[in-house]
């Protein structure tokens, strides 16, 4: 691998870039981050509710089911080695009246099936004993969900690729690259100083660039890129003191989790996402859409006063289903989907993704045949 300038180049400088360029260098390769921003993360991972997930929805046998868990567990190894700040607070799915009853036993049992850890069935009068504001008739305990610091992690992550040999590349798009005759790639990054550069492994991990970044590797068959939907997430944060110490979900909607409730490390109570399919990106929080959060959050919190919802932030997911049409899984592709030997391209990476992100640079690695 001595005849190139790094043995791997990732594209994309958030949460999942990193921790597989973490994954990568961890393994003696010398890597390479390119970012088209000026800091990382600061696209899908900085505009998430933060939320370590335990693991509960996912279809039996999928990515984001495998994933999360796995990447949960050594999530929350490496916050503590790295001293970030996290909660493992704990969450509630709360059924709020009978008909909702069989939705979260059916969280529970996919749950179980999952492998995740502690779950324990609540009901109503057990659930509020815990959480005296909310309204329930009962619940699923899931103690290994959490929140923690993202952007902390995310800066522990870019110092070990720096630790290990390695750069992160900030203000350097990716413009392109092209299949080199025996194997690699030639890359082109553009920013203030252009530069080309050669590496054996290209890993994609662009988010909401994902396609366009794949469409810019010559040779990578148009057929196998997946279209790109917009699912837009409106947050809106608490005027007063956060009602519940726990996370309080309600079951999932189709394609998202829902509207939910996070405290943060600060202790200050969001409220969000909801989901609305957009034609372009626009972080603009939609304050018409706050009418439906007080009625979707007394649902499970009577006692939201009026006026005590403002505008927090939002956030754009990056979407490879449309409205009405089922959740698909992760798609890490390697050459057995596309046939360009060394190439690793991510499509679809949104919930769990930020939860799982170590355990997908793994997933990276052992796609490019790099083992553990």
């Amino acid at each position: 691998m001595t005849a190139f300038d790094f043995d791997a180049v990732v594209v994309g400088a958030g949460a999942v870039g990193l921790a597989t360029g973490y994954a990568l260098a961890r393994r003696g390769l010398s890597v390479v981050v390119l970012e088209a921003e000026k800091a990382i993360g600061q696209g899908v991972s900085s505009r998430n509710s933060e939320v370590v997930h335990g693991g509960l929805y996912y279809p039996t046998g999928s990515l984001r089911a495998r994933l999360c868990v796995a990447g949960r567990r050594a999530l929350y190894s490496f916050l503590e080695k790295h001293q970030v700040a996290f909660d493992r607070c704990g969450k509630l799915v709360v059924a709020t009246h009978d008909g909702e009853i069989p939705k979260i036993e059916a969280v529970a049992r996919q749950g179980e099936i999952n492998d995740v850890e502690g779950l324990t069935w609540l009901s109503g009068a057990q659930a509020m004993a815990m959480e005296p504001a909310l309204r329930a008739v009962a619940a699923v305990l899931s103690p290994e969900s959490g929140v923690f610091d993202s952007h902390g992690y995310m800066h522990a992550l870019k110092g070990e690729i720096e630790d290990h040999g390695g750069a992160v590349a900030l203000g350097a798009p990716f413009e392109g690259a092209e299949p080199l005759p025996g194997g690699g790639f030639a890359v082109r990054a553009g920013g203030e100083h252009p530069t080309g550069l050669t590496t054996l492994y290209l890993v994609t991990a662009a988010g909401l660039g994902a396609q366009e970044a794949a469409a810019r590797i010559e040779g990578f068959p148009a057929a196998k890129i997946p279209a790109r939907h917009l699912g837009k997430g409106n947050y809106f944060a608490l005027v007063g003191k956060a009602p519940f110490s726990r996370l309080v979900y309600p079951p999932p909607i189709p394609g998202a989790l829902g509207v939910h409730y996070r405290r943060d490390l600060g202790g200050q109570a969001r409220f969000g996402p909801d989901l609305e399919y957009v034609d372009a990106i626009d972080y603009r929080v939609e304050t018409e859409r706050l009418p439906g959060f007080y009625d979707y959050v007394r649902h499970f919190w009577p006692g939201l006063p009026d006026g005590a919802l403002v505008p927090d932030y939002a956030g754009i997911r990056p979407k490879i289903h449309g409205p009405g049409e089922p959740q698909p899984d992760f798609r890490l592709d390697g050459p057995g989907v596309h046939g360009l030997e060394g190439l690793a391209a991510m499509f679809g990476i949104e919930s769990p993704g930020l939860t799982a992100s170590l355990a997908i640079g793994e997933e990276v690695a052992t796609i490019l045949g790099l083992g553990t």
